[in-house]
C-alpha cells in the first residue's frame, strides 16, 4: 500500500511539473522538480545508499590515516579509530556524516538545471559526486587529525566547527563552478565572458 501511494504521489509530482513546463513557469518548475526529486531520493535512495556511502567515505579518509599512522579506518563498518595522546576514540560515519544528504541535494538541483544539456548534466553529476565524497573524506581526515594532536576533548570543536567549515567551504566552491559560473557564462544577454572563458 505504501508503494502504491508513493507511485501515485510521484505521478502527481510529474503531472504538476508537466503543467508548469507547459505554462513556461521556469522558476516554479525548477523549484518543484528539485524539491520533489530530493524528497523521492530521501524516501527511496537514502535508506539503500547511506551505509555503502559511509563505507566509501571511511575507506577514502582511511588512506590518509594509513599514510600518517594517526588513525585507522575499518571501512566495512564505516568506523575510524583514533589513538590520541589522552586516550582512544572511535568515530562512526553515520547518516549525517556519510554525505548522502549533500549528494542528493546536489543531484536534485543539477537534474533540473537547464544551463547544461543532458550529457553535460550526467558528466557534471558524476564529477560532483566524486568531489563531494572527497570533500567529505577530507573533512573526516581533518577531524581525526585534530583529535590525534589535541586529544579527545577536541572532538566537539573538530567535528562541529572545523570539519563543517572545511566541508562547506569546499561545497561552496563546487556550487560556484557548477551553478553560478555556468549560469553567468551561458545566460543569453549578449556577449559576456567570465574571466578567461569565452
Amino acid at each position: 500500500m505504501k508503494n502504491i501511494i508513493g507511485f501515485v504521489l510521484i505521478g502527481v509530482w510529474i503531472y504538476i511539473y508537466y503543467l508548469m513546463h507547459k505554462a513556461q513557469l521556469k522558476a516554479w518548475k525548477y523549484f518543484w522538480g528539485a524539491c520533489g526529486l530530493f524528497i523521492i531520493m530521501m524516501v527511496w535512495v537514502r535508506p539503500i545508499m547511506t551505509q555503502p556511502l559511509a563505507e566509501v567515505v571511511a575507506a577514502v579518509a582511511g588512506v590518509f590515516g594509513d599514510i600518517t599512522g594517526m588513525y585507522t579506518a575499518f571501512f566495512k563498518y564505516g568506523v575510524l579509530f583514533v589513538n590520541a595522546a589522552d586516550g582512544a576514540i572511535t568515530l562512526q560515519i553515520d547518516f549525517e556524516c556519510s554525505g548522502i544528504l549533500e549528494i542528493m541535494a546536489y543531484l536534485a538541483l543539477l537534474v533540473f538545471f537547464e544551463a547544461y544539456n543532458i550529457f553535460e548534466r550526467i558528466i557534471v553529476s558524476v564529477v560532483g559526486i566524486f568531489y563531494i565524497i572527497l570533500a567529505n573524506a577530507l573533512r573526516i581526515a581533518v577531524i581525526c587529525t585534530i583529535i590525534y594532536f589535541n586529544g579527545i576533548g577536541a572532538y566537539h570543536i573538530a567535528h562541529t566547527i572545523v570539519g563543517r567549515l572545511v566541508f562547506y567551504a569546499l561545497t561552496v566552491i563546487l556550487y560556484f563552478f557548477v551553478f553560478t559560473k555556468a549560469q553567468i557564462i551561458r545566460q543569453k544577454v549578449g556577449g559576456f565572458a567570465y574571466g578567461h572563458d569565452k
